[in-house]
Formats: structure tokens, C-alpha cells, sequence
């Protein structure tokens, strides 16, 4: 699987969600944060399956939890602790941290 993965090329459907980058470029091997990151925050049901066929939710998870769900917003962040079961109490503290950080409140009114 990890040949598999090393190659491993984003279908067309999921290249829109990624707009920015040249997707011809991206890769799981050299991309795989990037890739993860953008699926979990602007994916849809397609982005979620194709990364779950490709991430086992345990890895999802973890990935989660080690950047403190740094990059995810509030509203997709409680979605994935639903479904990873990810504690509440630190979903509460990563959005609570989030709130105080000064870049994230210098364009909120």
C-alpha cells in the first residue's frame, strides 16, 4: 500500500478543492499534510470517502489531535469529533485557543 500511496494522484472530482496549487504537482508522498488538511476542512462527502479509503479514521484522527485541529474551523472540527470521537473537552480548548489567538480576531467584528 505504500508504493500505492506514494503515487497516489487526487481524482478529478477533488482537484477544484484544491484551486490553488498545481494539482499535477501534488502528491500523496510530498503533499500528503496539505492534502489532509484541505479534504477535512473543504471536502464534501466525495473528499471524505476518497480520504477514508485512503487514511484509516484512527490516522485521520491522530493527524487531528497532533495539530490541536490547527487549520480546521470550528464548524468542521466538531463534525470530525463526532465522528473520529475525539474528546469534547478538547475540541472546546482548541477552538477557545483559536478565539485568542490576534490573527484570528483581526478581520472578526
Amino acid at each position: 500500500m505504500a508504493d500505492r500511496q506514494a503515487t497516489l494522484e487526487l481524482p478529478d472530482e477533488l482537484r477544484g478543492i484544491f484551486w490553488d496549487y498545481d494539482t499535477e504537482r501534488l502528491s500523496w508522498e510530498h503533499s500528503r499534510h496539505t492534502i489532509v488538511l484541505r479534504l477535512l476542512e473543504k471536502g464534501g462527502m466525495q473528499a471524505i470517502r476518497w480520504l477514508r479509503q485512503h487514511m484509516s479514521d484512527e490516522e485521520i484522527r491522530e493527524f487531528i489531535v497532533r495539530r490541536r485541529g490547527r487549520g480546521i474551523s470550528p464548524r468542521r472540527l466538531r463534525y470530525w469529533s463526532l465522528l473520529l470521537d475525539i474528546p469534547r473537552h478538547d475540541v472546546d480548548e482548541w477552538i477557545e485557543i483559536a478565539h485568542r489567538n490576534p490573527w484570528q480576531t483581526r478581520t472578526r467584528r
